[in-house]
């Protein structure tokens, strides 16, 4: 549940490094817009296509990234290595001022006959791909035997020219907040942390700001294939990712190579219905979890049937809106922070006995670990400094996403999003305001995916995803166009499908990866 922008498409992965150090005490555009990469020249006139990259040990992760040590060694003894491209601050302006773009790389081990590097971007907007990626680097591990694995810290995100909003201390209490107002005095309080929080976010971050758009990152993953040595890109989405993804695709559609597209964001939608899409999937969610508890009705202290696990969730928040109880002193859990735990704990079926160990906690009193939940999702970690994973989010929304709603829009809003979810839809109709009084103008409605021309790109879907619902891989398949999307269905839980585990998944996505193997249209996985 992305604050202050909503849930849409944050990445399992990119707040699961978070949350497992945090709880370890608690027991319990256009197609042929801007200029080719290939005559892209920097500032001081030096072609940046034919840059070379200085790769080097990598260091301890920034503040912005999340902080932390520096990235272990694989098992088998490889290296990670780190290095910086130079991109265009302004696709526009090409011939200008370059930012720095941080990648990570872990080079191909064999047996196979190397491919190229795989490029992953495992969502948010706003994760950093640079602490993403040796993190979960085992679940990709067999994808060595022919690729580089190669991830990068978007522009505005981590060490590449990060967003940068409010201090540690002003985001501790911006999000105290009460994010789901319940009358005009209410609402105003939320207008103004909202602008407070944008304006800010103008203030430190006005050089980068226009220029955070998914379609310049696009950009940067042209150049960056180019610069890595592949005529193809070859790529794996998550999340956020897909869109990012499916937007190169379109700009770039005669160099994709093979692609990959998981837990994937719905390009047809706008952002209200992308968080009303959200509130049903999240909703689900819900639903599944409930029915796991009440299935081992032992092992269920918070319930005694699925439907009572529900209500029980429902009068809590209530209670909570009026009376926070103690989390991690001096913060409270409120309303909106135990919203948010609980949401972060639904993106994974491996995060659902936190959820249950934090709501039996929590009706005795002791908020802690929603709380904790919560600050996994924002990316603050257990001594109080937050990555920029909430800043960047927002920034690439905001510069994305053109709608700019009103409180009037949400009061008309409230009824459908309450219908599709009586535990999230008020935060989610809420959180449509993220945008009031943000200095950069939206691109558009959604983004155009279509990529005619293109290899096919395998676009998996999993039934019981909340964060971006399944219907969305359907959508995406088709918006990519006829003999381009190729659908695959995941019938399991949690945010994505290839880091679950699920064998069919990974072979069916290896073989495709590994060998060029394209599985048949519609194919499902149990």
């Amino acid at each position: 549940m992305q604050k202050p922008h909503g849930l849409r498409a944050a990445a399992v992965t990119t707040t699961a490094v978070l949350l497992s150090a945090l709880l370890a005490g608690c027991g319990g555009d256009n197609r042929d817009a801007g200029v080719p990469v290939t005559a892209v020249r920097g500032g001081t006139g030096t072609n940046l296509a034919a840059q070379k990259l200085d790769w080097k040990d990598c260091p301890a992760p920034s503040e912005a990234e999340g902080g932390g040590t520096a990235p272990s060694p694989l098992p088998g003894g490889t290296r990670w290595q780190c290095a910086t491209l130079r991109a265009p601050l302004d696709w526009n302006e090409p011939h200008g001022e370059t930012i720095d773009i941080a990648l990570i790389r872990a080079k191909a081990a064999g047996p196979g006959k190397r491919i190229g590097s795989l490029i992953f971007n495992f969502g948010g907007p706003g994760g950093s791909g640079v602490t993403s990626l040796p993190a979960f680097a085992s679940d990709y591990e067999p994808l060595r035997a022919r690729f580089d694995l190669v991830s990068f810290d978007p522009r505005g995100v981590g060490r590449s020219a990060p967003v940068k909003c409010l201090s540690d201390a002003e985001l501790d209490r911006y999000f105290q907040q009460d994010a789901t107002p319940d009358d005009a005095a209410e609402t105003a309080t939320y207008l103004r942390n909202t602008e407070t929080f944008n304006k800010a976010c103008a203030k430190n971050s006005a050089r980068i700001l226009p220029h955070v758009r998914t379609t310049d990152v696009a950009r940067d993953l042209d150049l960056m294939r180019q610069v890595l040595g592949d005529d193809k890109l070859y790529y794996f989405g998550i999340s956020y990712g897909t869109e990012l993804g499916g937007v190169y695709a379109h700009l770039f559609p005669r160099t994709v190579g093979r692609a990959v597209f998981d837990a994937v964001v719905d390009p047809t939608k706008d952002p209200k219905q992308s968080a009303l899409g959200q509130a049903k999937g999240f909703e689900r969610a819900l639903e599944n979890f409930a029915n796991d508890c009440a299935a081992h009705l032992d092992d269920c202290p918070i319930g005694t049937s699925a439907q009572d696990v529900k209500d029980r969730i429902a009068r809590f928040l209530k209670d909570l809106d009026s009376k926070p109880i103690p989390g991690v002193p001096p913060r409270k859990l409120t309303q909106t922070a135990a919203t948010n735990g609980i949401a972060q704990s639904l993106y994974s079926e491996a995060f659902w006995p936190y959820l249950t160990e934090g709501l039996e906690q929590a009706y005795d009193g002791d908020g802690r670990i929603l709380l904790l939940l919560s600050d996994a999702m924002n990316g603050r970690d257990e001594d109080g400094h937050y990555s920029n994973v909430i800043p960047a989010n927002g920034a690439v929304n905001c510069a994305d996403d053109k709608p700019r709603y009103t409180v009037a829009d949400v009061e008309r809003s409230l009824p459908e999003f309450r219908a599709a979810s009586p535990v999230f839809g008020d935060f989610l109709a809420w959180g449509m305001l993220s945008c009031t009084a943000w200095p950069v103008p939206g691109a558009a409605d959604r983004p155009d995916v279509s990529a005619p021309g293109s290899a096919p790109i395998l676009v998996v879907g999993n039934t019981g995803d909340p964060a971006t619902p399944y219907e969305g891989a359907r959508n995406m398949a088709r918006a990519l166009g006829e003999g381009v999307g190729v659908e695959l269905t995941y019938h399991g839980q949690g945010h994505g499908a290839y880091d679950s585990g699920n064998q069919c998944v990974q072979r069916t996505v290896n073989a495709y990866l590994l060998e060029g193997k394209v599985p048949k249209d519609g194919a499902v996985c149990t």
